[in-house]
């Protein structure tokens, strides 16, 4: 087990060495953290792996001049001018939060930007100022559309927090597709296998094999295939490329620059590297700020009295698994899988740092 803290001395030592500012280093890395606590160690620091990769090949700007390019008085768009996602995402945020707080609310759409890992993370920005948080982003494409075998689409993510008064927040964070790619690349490190319905072969047929984009297949949208709903997950992760790319003026769809240093570089693109889109909403904005929470409030008890189906002990709000895992953790530390505590380890002895590997 390892503490957040010594977690978070490793990876800001880590950003730092390949050249960051230590307000970056620590920008980052705090995402990175805040994914462990919250259990999803796909977007924790499995993914220093990545960008320490895309570091090497140079294909990250570690000095990056993030700026807004256009604006409104309650919209931006902001150029990450080719930063870590981690890096550009939270500016966005918030700027979309100093927008809210002058006109009611603040619209971001970011381009030029990369991997901003976990979505909920600038939502939750917008809690500590009574603001409904909105996030969402494109990713590599190894989505196929339904009907389709060609990789066109991200995972694309949608986060949406809301705070309440006397209950914890509510805080929704899911992916438009069956599974996340740093789940699959979790599950292959573990020797495990995919249920069926959640990725494809290059032909289309299913597959258990976490492996299989390497291999020129594909993630299904959310709901699998078209006989389980699998077209509406594609619609939703159509609108986030919309949102994100189209909008912001970066690359959409398969034009997406890959965030993973094993897949080449496009030589086509349509506009600036990743997008991201973010949104924060004053609630005081539509009625009396406590008159909303305790309505918030009242919402998540109806729903969290409901009764529950056979053999489930209690009906779930969005953010109820998330916020426990984060307690449990915080008290019990991180649990970091053999296969990235060696990764990290290498990673460490290349930058001349530290790290200790654990049993």
């Amino acid at each position: 087990m390892y503490t957040a803290d010594y977690l978070e001395k490793f990876s800001r030592k880590a950003f730092e060495k390949m050249g960051c500012s230590p307000e970056d280093a620590a920008t980052a890395t705090k995402v990175f953290i805040a994914a462990e606590l919250y259990g999803l160690p796909s977007h924790g620091l499995t993914r220093i792996k990545d960008y320490f990769q895309l570091w090497k090949a140079n294909r990250i700007n570690i000095r990056p001049n993030i700026r807004i390019v256009h604006e409104s008085p309650s919209t931006a768009v902001v150029d990450g001018d080719g930063a870590i996602g981690m890096i550009a995402a939270t500016r966005s945020m918030e700027i979309a939060i100093e927008k809210a707080k002058s006109a009611g609310t603040g619209w971001v759409a970011t381009r030029g930007s990369n991997h901003y890992g976990l979505a909920s993370y600038y939502t939750r920005m917008a809690l500590e100022h009574d603001m409904i948080g909105i996030s969402m982003t494109i990713a590599n494409p190894l989505v196929a559309p339904t009907w389709s075998v060609t990789p066109m689409l991200g995972t694309n993510p949608i986060a949406v927090a809301v705070p309440a008064k006397n209950q914890p927040a509510f805080s929704a964070d899911f992916a438009t597709t069956a599974i996340a790619r740093g789940k699959l690349a979790i599950m292959a490190k573990k020797g495990e296998k995919v249920p069926l319905g959640f990725v494809q072969d290059k032909d289309g047929v299913p597959s258990d094999n976490p492996d299989i984009l390497k291999e020129g297949g594909s993630i299904l949208p959310l709901g699998g295939p078209v006989e389980s709903g699998g077209h509406k997950g594609y619609a939703l992760s159509a609108i986030v490329d919309i949102f994100s790319a189209v909008l912001s003026g970066a690359n959409f769809g398969p034009f997406c620059p890959p965030s993973l240093a094993y897949l080449p570089v496009l030589e086509e693109k349509v506009g600036e590297g990743t997008g991201h889109f973010f949104g924060a909403m004053r609630v005081d904005a539509f009625q009396e700020k406590e008159a909303f929470l305790e309505q918030m409030d009242l919402w998540i008890e109806t729903f969290r009295n409901a009764r529950p189906a056979k053999g489930r002990e209690r009906v779930l709000i969005p953010g109820d698994l998330e916020r426990e895992t984060y307690e449990r953790i915080s008290k019990e530390g991180i649990h970091v899988i053999a296969p990235i505590q060696q990764e990290m380890k290498e990673i460490a002895d290349q930058l001349g740092i530290e790290f200790e590997i654990r049993d």
